[in-house]
């Protein structure tokens, strides 16, 4: 079967009684290349377990089956799981796991179904739950890379240079973690139905450290999410809040010109190694 041909999946969905939810933000490969091209970037072979999330139909599976070790794709859809039990009968290293990704424990479902491998991630996500998959994802930490597609403004986001409109807290967050590349885009027309906006595949290789050294990550994302919260104000303004009220307005702009910023700058111009210095200036000045 071409999981990938529109004739043949509408006569899949079709025998099974399948409808589409805009809830669930369901869109269907329609071209082969895209499923190949995105499993030969993700990393899988053999010896690499694969996790993959919301596998539809399962043509991006098929793709990561014939390359990796194991492939455990959790699905929400429970009406997908009998289509699923027909698309990839012929693959013997597939486990369907039903379950909601965000309500799951991610390093302990890898460590438990894919037991001594090294695992990737990889998956056609949907819009709707791009920011928090990707996050949970990142932080699981059990990843050697996330190769995924999602929409293009996000995949933009990721990857953004300081002082570009893209960029902020999510910027950061995925940079703590990954070195990001954008790999192609993926135009709507690939898609069933298709979908209003374009969407590009990502790879995010997992870093051993962040690229600079942050000495109080909580705090240090508490920096960023201050100074990506009120985009207009300078970032004087913008980190006052999470001083101790003895500290003057001052104290902060001296800790701005120590670390080489004026204290005009807003948060968007800082680099992530400006963002781990200023996080240790301040961590000082709170005495902790």
């Amino acid at each position: 079967m071409d999981l990938c041909n529109p004739k043949e999946i509408k006569a899949l969905l079709g025998r099974h009684g399948f409808r589409f939810s805009k809830q669930m933000g369901q869109n269907f490969l329609i071209q082969e290349w895209v499923p190949r091209q995105t499993a030969e970037a993700s990393g899988a072979a053999p010896g690499v377990g694969v996790l993959e999330i919301g596998p539809g139909i399962g043509p991006l599976t098929a793709q990561l089956a014939r390359r990796g070790e194991k492939v455990v794709s959790v699905e929400l859809d429970r009406t997908l799981l009998p289509i699923l039990a027909e698309t990839l009968s012929d693959y013997d290293n597939v486990e369907i796991v039903p379950g909601d990704i965000l309500k799951t424990d991610i390093a302990a479902l890898c460590r438990e179904r894919m037991p001594g491998l090294p695992v990737v991630a990889c998956a056609n996500l949907p819009y709707n739950i791009t920011t928090p998959v990707i996050t949970a994802l990142l932080q699981a930490q059990c990843f050697q890379a996330v190769t995924v597609m999602i929409q293009r403004e996000v995949a933009q986001r990721i990857c953004a240079q300081p002082g570009t409109p893209e960029y902020g807290a999510f910027t950061l967050l995925c940079q703590y973690y990954a070195d990001c590349a954008l790999l192609y885009d993926v135009p709507p027309s690939c898609f069933l139905p298709a979908p209003k906006v374009t969407s590009t595949v990502i790879r995010m290789t997992i870093r051993e450290k962040p690229p600079a050294v942050v000495e109080d990550p909580d705090l240090f994302f508490q920096v960023v999410r201050a100074a990506f919260a009120q985009r207009r104000k300078t970032l004087v303004n913008c980190l006052y809040p999470l001083l101790e009220k003895s500290v003057e307005k001052q104290t902060l702009s001296g800790l701005l010109h120590a670390c080489n910023l004026t204290e005009t700058i807003r948060g968007e111009r800082l680099t992530f190694a400006d963002f781990a210095q200023l996080t240790g200036k301040l961590k000082e000045i709170r005495g902790s």
